[in-house]
């Protein structure tokens, strides 16, 4: 793609002109927007977003996305830099607050922790004697929408984009899997690029190229009140506003001022779910009071928020409300935006379900992806195809879009499951897992055991330095002692693992090892057999993805990937071969459904297998990271000798129909030996304790190979693949940061992750991945630091507000030799 491309974006709110923004500032001008609405007032969310921005997050790709769009804003003089303010009305709040505070120092926003008396100060207008604390961000404030899209539009057309109101689209042309024009009443626009920033009504227009986008359109509560005595003579403006916007999370509700008036909006009611396709096309007038996404108000719902207003702010008890709306926007199955192109229609990308906070930064973000290829900010998060097929059903869309809405303000636990729907996608082994008591968590849509209460008997077996310390009630939450059981048993005897969620693809055919050689940094052109552990990297050497490709013959591969992100890469890469070169042509699938693994891994795991396969285990037969087809107890399989664990022990694959009987003869086998099942829980401790990463949170396109300690992923003797010119001449010796190992002095202090890291009292970096390391008896956690902190070094860990000791440790802590792994 170049800057001569025909670009057409379909929406002019905030999104939209910022993206053609961002575009023409990287030199690209052929571009039109388009808008069912009027340019002045379009009628989308932007015209009635009441603009408050909060940049602090649990996720750092959205608060990076909130610190751009600030940034941008204040650039265009469209930004009320007021501060914001989260007051506490219960301890589970004020505790939360602490947390969040970790979140605004790990990823660099000022911000700090206020008593009752701070926050009235900061506050006047505050009912302290019901606050108990409150967390100041100064640099949050008021985004001026509107304004913002006007002067976007504005300078925008003086570079040379085209805008066209009163346009409604009502379809995408696209041919030979590629995007080629977008039509409307007046004809069709040729367009080698479309992007979709529609906003609630992005469903419809994916609908146009075959894309199910998964957003639900929600309804959410904004009242004006009449005047308020105390703000009387504060604001000269209409709309003004000097005090910092409040958010009242306990009760799920949040303010800014209008002048002399409130504005109040509320998540204190029922989920309100709209069909954008039933508003019909927006009429060519369009105000303050009538656009398609302001809907009547239903006084009833803020019956409650409303008094539980005039409690926090006393002053309104004067006041009355003088206006109000339920106003549309988008929420999505797990709350964040959806970025990124089509997997099947080149071309066609969307940046929808993205709110006023963060629309400069996705917008900045997706003209990367079209200008430079890769966005600086990672993407992972917000990746339209992050999504597995189950949670693309509509029912699922809704029931779960809902439940974000209803829980957008409550004090979640990084583990904390969805309720509802459960038991969507269940391995083979799910009801032996049932049997043993499994404690399920859900992932992907998958029920993932992460222990087992079949094993809490032999709690009383566990010897003393195997033990682990009691947790805090928070780091306790979603976990057990039994962790520690099957750890152990890991360790000294064999425990059996449910590795079916793990993503699997199948890639074959005559171009199957030129497309993986392309796209790898291994060298996976090796004899049939051969598995190798490599990375995909984008352009800029940032780590997409980090995999295992096993050859099962001559054109058949194996792939161990991340999801579905990993899936849509490999299938638009092998298209894109394929049109070069039809006789290069590779298929991929996405075996996960149909085939089930287990990860037999222990010291004695060589003793189960033997008993029941007359196949060859031993290192002589099968070698470390090799695979091959074998027998066991019957049940034909494939073998492939790998260990996420660092125990003796193979990933052993057959089909669905093969999993519970493949799962029975290894347990009978394995009863002589003390064979238990193990969860995710022990599985995540144990991985950390080999220092193996996690991509996602250990490594993201935001890093390289060696920052990440992988560079031995990387075989530069290949003559070319992805990524290898960005990353030319890099070594272990060149990064600035370093993900590294930490062990907590204290041997008993938990943290859980994306808390920061201070060294010599300042931040410099945060936590990616922690557990307790069962092994060596201690809390260990990863975390990226600048290179100038070495093994040995003294840190911190800020975990609730609290310090937590810790030292920079050489890893891995266990079997650097490698000896048990080797077997």
């Amino acid at each position: 793609m170049t800057n001569s491309s025909r670009v057409v974006i379909i929406g002019a709110g905030i999104v939209g002109t910022n993206v053609a923004d961002e575009l023409v500032q990287r030199g690209w001008t052929n571009i039109t927007v388009l808008d069912q609405g009027p340019l002045d007032m379009p009628g989308g969310s932007t015209s009635h977003a009441p603009g408050l921005v909060f940049q602090t997050n649990a996720s750092k790709t959205m608060s990076l996305f909130a610190k751009y769009t600030v940034q941008k804003l204040l650039s265009l003089d469209c930004f009320n830099q007021v501060g914001g303010l989260e007051v506490a009305t219960t301890e589970a709040r004020y505790e939360d607050l602490k947390r969040k505070l970790g979140y605004a120092q790990s990823w660099g926003i000022e911000a700090r922790l206020v008593d009752a008396a701070e926050c009235k100060r900061i506050y006047p207008l505050l009912n302290e004697e019901i606050v108990l604390g409150g967390l100041h961000i100064p640099s949050d404030g008021l985004a001026l929408a509107a304004r913002s899209v006007q002067l976007l539009i504005e300078r925008t057309r003086e570079a040379g984009v085209v805008y066209l109101g009163s346009t409604p689209v009502t379809g995408v042309e696209h041919d030979g899997g590629r995007v080629t024009g977008v039509q409307t009443p007046g004809g069709v626009i040729p367009a080698d690029i479309v992007i979709s920033c529609a906003g609630f009504w992005g469903v419809e227009v994916g609908a146009m190229v075959g894309m199910q986008i998964p957003l639900l359109p929600l309804a959410h509560q904004y009242v004006k009140t009449g005047p308020v005595p105390e703000l009387k003579g504060r604001n000269e403006l209409p709309n003004g506003a000097t005090l910092p916007i409040l958010r009242h999370q306990d009760q799920d509700l949040y303010y800014r001022e209008h002048g002399e008036r409130y504005g109040i909006g509320s998540y204190a009611h029922r989920p309100m779910p709209v069909v954008a396709a039933d508003l019909g096309l927006t009429p060519k007038h369009v105000d303050e009071h009538n656009m398609p996404s302001r809907l009547d108000f239903t006084f009833e719902d803020f019956a409650e928020p409303w008094e539980a207003s005039k409690e926090i702010l006393p002053g309104l008890r004067e006041a009355e409300i003088e206006d109000g709306f339920n106003g549309i926007f988008s929420f999505t199955p797990d709350g964040g935006p959806i970025v990124g192109q089509s997997r099947d229609v080149e071309g066609f990308y969307v940046a929808e379900a993205v709110w006023v906070t963060h629309s400069a930064g996705v917008a900045r973000a997706v003209a990367q992806l079209l200008t430079d290829g890769a966005s600086e900010i990672d993407l992972g998060e917000c990746d339209v195809d992050r999504f597995e097929d189950v949670q693309l059903a509509p029912s699922y869309v809704s029931e779960t879009s809902q439940q974000n809405f209803v829980e957008i303000y409550d004090v979640l636990h990084p583990l904390q499951p969805k309720e509802s729907p459960r038991n969507l996608r269940v391995s083979p082994f799910n009801a032996r897992h049932r049997e043993l008591g499994g404690y399920f968590l859900e992932g992907a849509g998958w029920e993932r055991p992460y222990w087992f209460e079949a094993n809490a008997a032999l709690l009383d077996e566990l010897p003393a330095e195997w033990q682990p310390p009691a947790r805090d009630s928070w780091s306790a939450r979603y976990s057990s002692p039994i962790a520690a059981v099957e750890a152990w048993k890991t360790r000294t005897a064999v425990a059996m693992y449910d590795m079916t969620p793990l993503k699997r693809l199948e890639i074959s055919g005559p171009g199957a090892v030129a497309l993986l050689q392309r796209l790898t940094t291994g060298d996976v052109a090796k004899k049939p057999g051969a598995v190798t552990y490599c990375l995909l990297l984008n352009d800029h050497g940032g780590i997409r993805s980090d995999i295992t490709v096993a050859r099962l013959d001559e054109e058949t591969f194996q792939v161990g990937a991340n999801g579905n992100i990993d899936l849509a890469y490999f299938t638009r890469e092998a298209r894109r071969q394929r049109a070069e070169d039809p006789t290069q042509w590779a298929q991929v699938r996405d075996i996960t459904g149909g085939t089930c693994c287990i990860g037999l891994w222990g010291p004695l795991a060589r003793e189960v297998v033997s008993a029941i396969s007359s196949d060859d285990f031993s290192n002589d037969g099968l070698r470390y990271f090799r695979a091959k087809k074998a027998t066991i107890g019957g049940v034909p399989v494939t073998v492939m000798r790998l260990s996420y664990v660092g125990e003796l022990g193979w990933e052993i694959y057959t089909t669905a129909d093969n999993g519970q009987r493949l799962w029975d003869v290894l347990w009978a086998a394995g009863q002589p030996h003390g064979i238990v099942a193990a969860g995710r829980a022990a599985f995540s401790a144990l991985r950390l304790e080999k220092g193996y990463r996690s991509w996602g949170t250990d490594m993201t396109t935001e890093h390289d190979p060696y920052e990440s300690g992988l560079g031995f992923a990387v075989k530069t003797a290949k003559e070319s693949f992805v990524g290898k010119s960005a990353i030319e001449g890099w070594t272990e010796d060149t990064p600035g940061r370093r993900l590294r190992c930490l062990t907590v002095d204290d041997g008993r202090s938990m943290v859980l992750g994306k808390e920061p890291v201070f060294y010599k009292d300042e931040p410099v970096g945060y936590v990616t991945s922690a557990a307790y390391g069962y092994s060596i008896g201690k809390p260990i956690a990863y975390a990226y630091l600048p290179s100038t902190v070495t093994e040995g070094d003294a840190v911190e860990i800020e975990y609730f507000g609290a310090r937590v000791r810790a030292t920079v440790t050489p890893e891995p802590l266990f079997d650097p030799e490698m000896k048990r792994l080797r077997g």
